[in-house]
């Protein structure tokens, strides 16, 4: 669907974020993997957003402007993005970068990570698109990486996630552990904050914040 200038006024699944904060984030995203490829590639190891306020603010002056302005940010940081992870290919052995304070993956994974932060902001953008259309190995890995980065977020309770295509992790604090089971979306959906438990078993007596 096309998203008209005020549309992208308007709010986004996420509190306090029009659909506009949702392109520029993901635009900035883009950039700051970009520059960690680079710069990992140079065999410097940063962190992906040196400034998290810098970041932010980024991100409220970019939700200013009309939509023609937001989709060109959003393809050519995009294209940029495309064009640092053909250097993934040169790097010689594991090459850890860090994402955010505790979360570490391998410079590899990156346009892995990529796709899970696209997913859940196309999700968020409230233009049609849901969590039940996506599937496949797209919704095996977006549920993996929702698993993972609950893992290091205090405060989430302890669950045995049990999903349809064969995924069994365990998530949260110690203790026991209330297991949960569904398909691959639904499961990230509900884990994300971003959908209910329709589709799941054992959900329902527990509530989860939006994963950002």
């Amino acid at each position: 669907m096309g998203v008209s200038d005020e549309q992208w006024q308007s709010p986004s699944h996420l509190p306090g974020w029009t659909r506009a904060h949702v392109a520029t984030h993901l635009a900035r995203n883009a950039d700051a993997l970009a520059g960690l490829v680079k710069a990992v590639s140079r065999g410097e190891h940063p962190p992906l957003y040196p400034s998290i306020s810098d970041r932010d603010r980024e991100i409220e002056r970019g939700s200013e402007r009309g939509g023609l302005e937001l989709q060109i940010d959003l393809d050519t940081s995009a294209g940029r993005l495309h064009e640092a992870f053909d250097q993934l290919i040169s790097l010689k052995g594991p090459t850890p970068v860090e994402l955010a304070a505790g979360v570490v993956v391998d410079a590899t994974q990156l346009p892995a990570v990529r796709l899970a932060e696209v997913l859940l902001h196309h999700v968020d953008l409230d233009v049609g698109f849901g969590m039940r259309d996506i599937s496949g190995r797209a919704a095996r890995w977006l549920l993996e990486w929702v698993c993972f980065r609950l893992k290091h977020r205090p405060g989430t309770p302890a669950m045995r996630v049990l999903s349809s295509s064969g995924l069994s992790e365990r998530v949260g604090g110690s203790g026991f552990a209330t297991t949960i089971r569904g398909g691959d979306a639904e499961l990230a959906g509900w884990l994300s904050g971003r959908d209910g438990t329709d589709g799941l078993n054992g959900a329902e007596a527990i509530a989860l914040p939006i994963l950002g």
